[in-house]
């Protein structure tokens, strides 16, 4: 028999987990090298003979977190036929929880790597409406999932963050009289585009309060009245143009809005 020390793992999986495991036990046996040799995404029981043909010609142990039943069954039957230290990484823990909390796992391989994707996909959503927030960058407007238009302060930059979290890629178009709606706005499919409007009251009040932030007098063009009546005018007439949903935010939370977006874009997909 082979005296080289060898931890085979067998994962359903990526098997992360367990070479992680074995890692940190492994560094805990100094001046011991172990080799490790992965087996990813075992499905059958050929995938775990092949294991116990190999491991029976060597020292070694397997490792394993599989939660397949009928593949953990077989490979711990095969393990204690041929004298192979089998370990499993995983259910002691998942029997304490079954035991303790009375719930029952539901066995589906892959759900951490699936877990571990939809955080990257917040981040990767959250790092595009930064980069696209306020018109920046006007090639963030056919690849965003959901854009957003109307004038300033009707609450574009925070609902933009708060969909970001959720997995959306949003950007948002601040309009303004003076300044053209990009033409790449007209391209963008109407179930992806939503106008935020607001009451003139609730904006100057508004403005008026952003202005006494920034030290500046409330008298300014950006909270007159006649100035935001004026805007308020000019993106109904774009919002009308590129034919999209239009909500009214003056009395909305942010987290009621994005709900409202959200199932409106839900249920255009599912048509």
């Amino acid at each position: 028999m082979s005296k080289k020390e060898i931890v085979y793992l067998l994962s359903d999986s990526v098997g992360e987990t367990a070479e992680f495991v074995v890692k940190a036990v492994a560094t805990q046996f100094i001046r011991r090298e172990f080799e490790i040799r992965q087996n990813s995404y075992v499905d059958k029981v050929s995938d775990i003979e092949d294991v116990i043909v190999e491991a029976k010609q060597t020292n070694s142990i397997i490792a394993y977190t599989l939660v397949i039943d009928f593949l953990k069954d077989y490979l711990n039957r095969r393990a204690n036929e041929e004298k192979i230290l089998a370990v499993d990484l995983l259910h002691p823990l998942m029997d304490a929880f079954i035991t303790k909390f009375n719930r029952e796992p539901i066995r589906e391989p892959g759900l951490m790597r699936k877990l571990d994707e939809h955080y990257f996909q917040k981040v990767e959503a959250v790092e595009f409406a930064v980069k696209y927030d306020d018109a920046r960058d006007i090639e963030g407007i056919l690849k965003a999932d959901i854009v957003l238009i109307g004038v300033s302060r009707t609450s574009k930059t925070p609902l933009s963050m708060y969909l970001a979290y959720k997995g959306y890629k949003v950007a948002n178009i601040p309009l303004v009289p003076e300044v053209p709606a990009p033409h790449e706005l007209f391209n963008v499919p109407r179930n992806r585009c939503v106008g935020l409007v607001i009451t003139p009251d609730k904006l100057n009040a508004i403005r008026k309060e952003r202005l006494k932030t920034l030290g500046l007098k409330p008298e300014a063009s950006y909270a007159r009245f006649e100035r935001i009546l004026e805007e308020l005018d000019y993106a109904e007439k774009v919002m009308k143009q590129v034919g999209c949903p239009v909500i009214n935010v003056s009395n909305k939370a942010i987290e009621e809005t994005a709900n409202y977006i959200i199932e409106s874009l839900n249920m255009e997909r599912s048509f």
